[in-house]
């Protein structure tokens, strides 16, 4: 990636040379570095409030109950993890957080997930059946409110930054929808073999 980014930015500097204007590289590059700054501040404070409303469910404990709602769904879905293991609780929670779009709150617990199935799996240098199938659910989950691309588009200025949300659940529902189907097929046709 950083090799075609290069070739891009000599490209744009070699036809600004070329058409003999190298003045509009200077002033692309520091608009462009101002924009991201600027970017990057606004969108900063609008993730600082999201990222402590996350904390605030983790902590209150509002995760944790949906992940009693979720547990029997994740449950079917990994049956090879025991009854009571800390793994499926894990998996509840990241899934949790990631249906309402606290991906950074989700992370610990998807990592602290595959720690306890690698535990499971008993440190092969395979994945198991319960890691393929968590990866393809965390890769594709199911958001409800897109908090990232919400909060993007009100620092770009949107009229309506939340008109995502609909689309972005319909794109994500099917998404996971497609990652479990295939999950499950892979599982089947890998028995068979």
């Amino acid at each position: 990636m950083k090799t075609i980014f290069f070739f891009l930015i000599m490209l744009g500097i070699i036809a600004a040379l070329v058409k003999g204007e190298p003045q509009l590289v200077m002033t692309a590059l520091v608009e462009s570095s101002n924009a991201a700054v600027t970017r990057c501040f606004t969108l900063l404070g609008i993730l600082s409030v999201w990222l402590g409303i996350a904390k605030i469910a983790e902590k209150s404990g509002f995760l944790k109950s949906c992940s009693k709602f979720l547990h029997p769904l994740l449950r079917r879905l990994f049956p090879s993890i025991p009854r009571g293991h800390p793994a499926l609780d894990y998996i509840t929670m990241n899934v949790s957080a990631n249906l309402f779009g606290f991906g950074s709150a989700a992370t610990p617990f998807g990592l602290k997930a595959m720690k306890e199935l690698q535990k499971l799996n008993g440190h092969a240098k395979d994945a198991s059946e319960a890691m393929c199938t968590f990866l393809a659910i965390n890769t594709s989950n199911i958001t409800l409110i897109p908090t990232t691309m919400v909060a993007m588009r009100a620092s770009l200025g949107s009229a309506r930054p939340e008109a995502i949300v609909i689309s972005s659940l319909f794109a994500s529902s099917i998404s996971t929808f497609c990652a479990v189907f295939l999950d499950l097929f892979m599982r089947r046709r890998q028995k068979k073999l």
